[in-house]
C-alpha cells in the first residue's frame, strides 16, 4: 500500500557530493520505485515569502557571500541558542522553480520529488538539542506516514513513524579523528536510538558498532547495506570513449593512474597513502579527488614532498610535473571516467561504514586496494586486495604487486562485477520494503 514518506534529503543540495547525499538519492528513488509518495525535506536560510513566492524563490537560490553579516540570523541563532525550539520547526512547501537553478548544485537535480524547506533545520535541531536535550519537532504541512532522516539528526515528525539511518559513529570510535563535538554526538546517538521507531545501518559492522555502544536489541536495527545507481551508458560506453574524456578533461593516460576518492580528512589515510606511493616506485601518477574536509593540514604537507616530483622535456625545457595530484572537485559524468579509466582505485581507509569508492569500481570494472578494517572487507569480499592501513609497507607492496600484475587485476574486476551484483538496486529495493513494511504494518 502506498503511503507518504518525507526523506530528510539536506546533502542532496550540497554543491560537492557526498556520500550521504549519494545514499538519500538511491533512497528517495528507491522508495518511489517501492510506490510511496515521496517528499524531500532540506534545510533552507530564510522563510518563504508567501505573498510573493516567485521573488522567494529568487532569495533562496540566491547567492551567498560568506563574509556577510546576517543581523535576523544572528538572532534567530541567539534565541535557538537560549530556549531550544520549543515550538518545533514548521516546514514550507517549496514552490515548482520557475528560474534558472544552479547546475552545480544538487537543488537543480533534485526538484523532482515535492520539496520542503525548514529554515536552518540541521543547526537548529542541534541547538535544540544541546540546550533540551531532546528532539525537535518539524511540523509539516500535510500528512506523512514515515519520515526517515538520512543522517543523525535530533528532529522527528509527529504521528508519522520515525526511522533513522546511521552511517557510521566515527566521533565515537575515532576521536581524534574528526572536530564534532564528541559529547553532543554521544548524547544525541543515544536520544536517537532510544526513541526511534528503528535505526537503519548501511553495512553489518555499523549494525554491531551502534549496538555495541547503545545496547540496542535486534528488533529495533536493522542492516540493508548500501545501492548506487551507475549510469547505464558510464557501463556499457566504450573504453575509447572513457580514455577521450580523462585525456581531454585531464590529461591522463587510459589505466596508466592510480585513483583515490574522498575528502582530505584523518580517517581517509592520505598521508600513508602517499608515502606508500612514494615508496613503491611506480611513475604513474596518483589522482586524489575530493574536497578539504578537517585536519588536513598535515595531509596537505605531504603532498608537497620532493620525491613527489618527476621531470618532463617538452623539446626546449625539463618541466617539473607533480605524481600526486589533487582535484578538489570532479563533476559526476567525468568522475565516472576517472573510475572507469584508473589502473586501480587506492581506498585504504582507516574506518567506514560503508565504503562507497570500493563498490562503485567494482561497478565499473576498476580492481580495488581497501582496509581490512572496518566495513570495507565486508564491502569488497574476495574482489579486492586487503590491506592493513596502519602498515605503509602493506599498502606498498600492494600497489607494486596490482600494478605489475595484469592477471591479478584482470581477475578482481571479474569478482568484483560478482560482488557488486549483492549491492544490485533491485536486492536493496527488497531490504528497504521489508523495513518499511515493518515499521508501517
Amino acid at each position: 500500500m502506498s503511503k507518504n514518506i518525507l526523506l530528510e534529503a539536506h546533502a542532496m543540495t550540497l554543491k560537492q557530493g557526498t556520500g550521504i547525499a549519494t545514499y538519500a538519492r538511491n533512497l528517495a528513488s528507491t522508495a518511489s520505485g517501492l510506490g510511496h509518495q515521496v517528499e524531500l525535506l532540506v534545510g533552507i536560510e530564510r522563510k518563504i515569502n508567501r505573498r510573493d513566492a516567485l521573488l522567494s524563490e529568487v532569495v533562496l537560490n540566491d547567492a551567498v557571500d560568506p563574509k556577510a553579516i546576517d543581523p535576523v540570523k544572528m538572532v534567530g541563532r541567539a534565541i535557538d541558542w537560549t530556549i531550544g525550539v520549543p515550538a518545533g520547526s514548521r516546514t514550507q512547501r517549496l514552490p515548482a522553480p520557475r528560474i534558472v537553478l544552479d547546475p552545480g548544485s544538487g537543488t537543480a537535480a533534485e526538484r523532482r520529488h515535492p520539496t520542503h524547506g525548514a529554515v536552518r533545520l540541521w543547526e537548529r535541531s542541534f541547538l535544540h538539542f544541546n540546550r533540551l536535550g531532546r528532539r525537535m519537532e518539524v511540523k509539516t504541512e500535510g500528512r506523512h506516514d514515515l519520515f526517515h532522516v538520512t543522517r543523525p539528526t535530533p528532529a522527528f515528525v509527529k504521528g508519522a513513524a520515525n526511522i533513522y539511518t546511521i552511517h557510521d559513529i566515527v566521533p565515537l570510535r575515532l576521536p581524534y579523528a574528526t572536530l564534532d563535538n564528541k559529547k553532543y554526538f554521544y548524547n544525541m546517538i543515544r536520544h536517537i536510538v532510544k526513541k526511534a521507531d528503528h535505526i537503519v545501518t548501511v553495512s553489518e559492522f555499523t549494525r554491531r558498532d551502534v549496538q555495541e555502544f547503545f545496547n540496542i536489541p535486534d528488533t529495533r536495527i536493522t542492516n540493508t547495506w548500501q545501492s548506487v545507481a551507475v549510469n547505464e551508458a558510464a557501463i556499457s560506453g566504450s573504453d575509447e570513449d572513457a580514455a577521450r574524456d580523462v585525456e581531454n578533461r585531464y590529461g591522463l593516460s587510459f589505466r596508466d593512474y592510480f585513483l583515490f576518492l574522498g575528502a582530505v580528512e584523518p580517517k581517509k589515510n592520505i598521508s600513508r597513502l602517499v608515502e606508500a606511493y612514494a615508496t613503491s616506485g611506480s611513475t604513474r601518477p596518483l589522482v586524489l579527488v575530493g574536497g578539504l574536509g578537517w585536519q588536513y593540514e598535515q595531509d596537505l604537507e605531504t603532498l608537497k614532498d620532493e620525491r613527489l616530483l618527476s621531470w618532463r622535456f617538452d623539446g626546449s625545457h625539463i618541466k617539473p610535473e607533480r605524481r600526486v595530484q589533487r582535484l578538489p572537485y570532479v563533476p559526476l559524468s567525468s568522475l565516472l571516467s576517472l573510475i572507469r579509466g584508473a589502473r586501480a582505485v587506492l581506498f585504504p581507509s582507516l574506518y567506514e561504514g560503508f565504503g562507497l569508492p570500493i563498490l562503485e569500481a567494482m561497478l565499473l570494472g576498476t580492481p580495488t586496494i581497501t582496509s581490512n578494517t572496518s566495513s570495507m572487507p565486508e564491502v569488497a569480499g574476495d574482489a579486492s586486495m586487503l590491506v592493513n592501513p596502519y602498515k605503509i609497507e602493506e599498502i606498498r607492496d600492494a600497489i607494486r604487486t596490482l600494478d605489475a600484475d595484469a592477471d591479478l587485476r584482470a581477475e578482481l574486476v571479474n569478482r568484483g562485477r560478482k560482488r557488486a551484483e549483492f549491492f544490485s538496486p533491485a536486492l536493496y529495493a527488497e531490504r528497504m520494503k521489508a523495513v518499511y513494511d515493518r515499521v508501517l504494518g
